[in-house]
């Protein structure tokens, strides 16, 4: 239930020493998953560009940049691997609207409560679920992810777990989330002739059970597809009774 290994090899993503040998070995830049321009209808739906936005595990992705071109004002960027880090702050020195900041998203103490509207997550629960250490580590970032979003916050999970391996994590009532599902296909990916899809079904939430699972019935255009899970941090206020009841609204 807790490790997903659906994915998983024999590198330990979540060691800082792994991503700094491969920072120094690779150089140049690279985009985990989804380049901004197939996530841009989500992240704008849901993140104004005026948010405080935090990117967990920045690496040396352009998606910060590609926000910032497209108006947004204010990108904390966090990695634990400073060969990453330092590589990004000379890249983007220029860029007032981006910062860079070494820091491993189990413990991001430097940030006070509730100091962002959104967090921005492209891979990097993924790499935390494939070591040996995964439920703590897991219940640690989201734990951490909770706590710096402000009330009404976007989390924004790119990932590709499936409800399965991601759900029994984010229903938590202590995180107080609303879950939105979503599922796009990966780049380059070719429907088969006669498929009815579009662009727009995309953009409309995924039904799910009560039990936050895709119903029997669904059946993945894309068997490599990638998941968008957009967990809104509720209003404290709310009773204990109705945020439980909440928890999961696929049809907001």
């Amino acid at each position: 239930m807790f490790r997903d290994v659906s994915s998983c090899n024999t590198y330990n993503y979540g060691d800082a020493l792994y991503w700094d040998a491969r920072y120094v070995e690779e150089g140049g830049s690279f985009d985990w998953y989804q380049r901004y321009s197939s996530l841009r209808p989500f992240v704008r739906n849901y993140i104004s560009t005026s948010s405080r936005v935090l990117m967990v595990g920045c690496g040396n992705a352009v998606m910060s940049e590609d926000m910032v071109a497209d108006g947004y004002e204010d990108i904390m960027n966090v990695d634990i691997s400073s060969v990453a880090i330092d590589m990004m702050k000379r890249k983007y020195e220029h860029i007032p609207q981006l910062k860079y900041m070494q820091m491993d998203v189990r413990d991001m103490s430097v940030f006070p409560d509730e100091s962002f509207e959104g967090v921005i997550d492209k891979g990097t629960l993924d790499s935390l679920m494939c070591g040996n250490d995964a439920p703590i580590s897991t219940a640690q970032m989201l734990g951490e992810v909770s706590r710096l979003l402000k009330p009404g916050g976007i989390y924004l999970l790119i990932t590709y777990g499936d409800p399965t391996v991601r759900m029994p994590h984010l229903i938590r009532p202590v995180y107080n989330w609303k879950v939105n599902l979503y599922i796009i296909p990966r780049p380059g990916f070719q429907r088969p002739e006669g498929c009815s899809s579009s662009i727009k079904s995309y953009l409309e939430p995924i039904p799910i059970t009560e039990k936050g699972l895709l119903p029997a019935e669904f059946v993945l255009e894309d068997p490599d597809c990638h998941f968008i899970y957009v967990c809104k941090k509720d209003d404290m206020e709310l009773s204990s009774a109705t945020t439980y009841g909440l928890t999961v609204d696929l049809l907001q």
